[in-house]
């Protein structure tokens, strides 16, 4: 059997060969689904069964699609795809007929070689909305939390990249899995000619039989260049009694939306940090174990959406809120993107760090969680740090 197999029951991961990996990432085509995460790497082609939609809850219907792919004779079938930050839309799920896995692109030591050099085409930038328009909604949202309407609430604002040339996809692909490898790095088809993808620091949640992880993160801060100015900062993050603060938010709703499931609960007292390219983000890992082993990653995963890093709190006061106040429609950005097969093992992930994809057009997201200590300004900034994920595997600034 060669590194690079066909899946087989609970997705496992041949041993670490050279190129095994970057194989797999060097393998992808627009209309394909790749997926890399710290345990594996994924790609599947060819025909695929879409899980339809319906107002049955999303996990009820892929564990119906599952079930069907079987019985119609797929001997191990897993599903692939994106669900919407509003899960009540249309999902892009589907049980692909073939997967290929392989050991996670960390491991690979093909992964350091340099990506080819950026084309950079000659982009249009559009703010949606303008940077200043922006600051204004987080001002906004200030007050009302010093009104005491509500605690928490995460804003977004785009880009839309314009470009004289059809988009390179899978050299986009690329330099945003070589640029950071020990993330979660996704292109999945979405619609006809659309393509999600990212490079994701977040694991929402993971199950390996009955084993469940969360690693949720809130607060941030960019990176720097200057390496003493970069540690001042990861320094600052880790004594920020803002950042603190919105960080335990989330993970005590984490904790709470796991708890009903789980035994044995492990949450650390205090955060660490993680490190992207472009970011910190202050990190705590959720553990614990099933009391119920039939219980999907992807129901824990519905069960934890949206957590306050990516909505707010109350949650249903935060959404309202940012629905009125984001001019545009999120669709995947802050969903969740990831795997799962018929025993309930799976991993999904935060959809952030990312952009659709379509012809020419590129649109890129970011967000940041406003409380009532944020400064219009610094939140502003913060988003633009995040934007630089994307803007460097395209050869774009702002």
């Amino acid at each position: 059997m060669s590194t690079a197999s066909r899946v087989a029951t609970h997705i496992p991961v041949a041993h670490p060969a050279t190129g095994a990996a970057t194989s797999l990432l060097h393998a992808y085509a627009p209309g394909a689904r790749f997926l890399a995460t710290p345990r594996r790497t994924l790609l599947a082609h060819g025909p695929a069964r879409p899980v339809p939609h319906g107002t049955q809850p999303v996990d009820q219907r892929v564990s119906a699609a599952l079930a069907e792919a079987a019985d119609a004779g797929q001997e191990t079938p897993v599903v692939m795809g994106a669900i919407p930050f509003d899960h009540t839309a249309p999902a892009a799920l589907s049980v692909p007929a073939t997967l290929r896995t392989a050991p996670p692109l960390a491991s690979d030591p093909l992964i350091a070689l340099p990506s080819a050099g950026v084309d950079s085409p000659d982009w249009h930038i559009r703010p949606v909305p303008e940077p200043e328009v922006y600051a204004k909604g987080v001002a906004s949202a200030v007050e009302r939390m010093w009104r005491g309407e509500f605690s928490k609430v995460v804003l977004a604002r785009t880009l839309e990249l314009t470009s004289p040339a059809p988009l390179d996809v899978p050299a986009m692909l690329q330099r945003l899995a070589r640029r950071d490898p020990s993330g979660y790095t996704f292109a999945l088809p979405t619609g006809p000619g659309r393509t999600l993808i990212g490079a994701s620091p977040e694991l929402l949640v993971s199950r390996r039989g009955r084993q469940v992880v969360a690693n949720p993160l809130a607060g941030s801060s960019p990176r720097s260049d200057d390496l003493a100015e970069d540690v001042r900062r990861a320094a600052a993050l880790l004594e920020s009694a803002k950042d603190l603060h919105e960080h335990a938010v989330v993970v005590d709703a984490v904790h709470q939306a796991l708890a009903p499931h789980c035994a044995g609960m492990t949450v650390p007292p205090r955060p660490t940090l993680i490190r992207t390219a472009t970011m910190w983000h202050l990190s705590t890992t959720v553990t614990g174990t099933l009391t119920d082993p039939d219980i999907s990653a992807l129901t824990l995963a519905c069960a934890l959406h949206p957590t306050p890093a990516v909505c707010g709190t109350p949650t249903a006061t935060a959404r309202g809120v940012l629905t009125e106040t984001e001019p545009f429609d999120r669709g995947y950005f802050t969903g969740m993107v990831g795997w799962g097969d018929a025993h309930g093992d799976g991993e999904w992930v935060v959809t952030i760090r990312c952009a659709e994809a379509e012809e020419r057009m590129l649109r890129l997201y970011a967000g940041a969680g406003i409380v009532a200590a944020s400064e219009p300004e610094a939140e502003t900034a913060e988003t633009a740090a995040k934007f630089r994920t994307f803007l460097s595997a395209v050869g774009a600034e702002l």
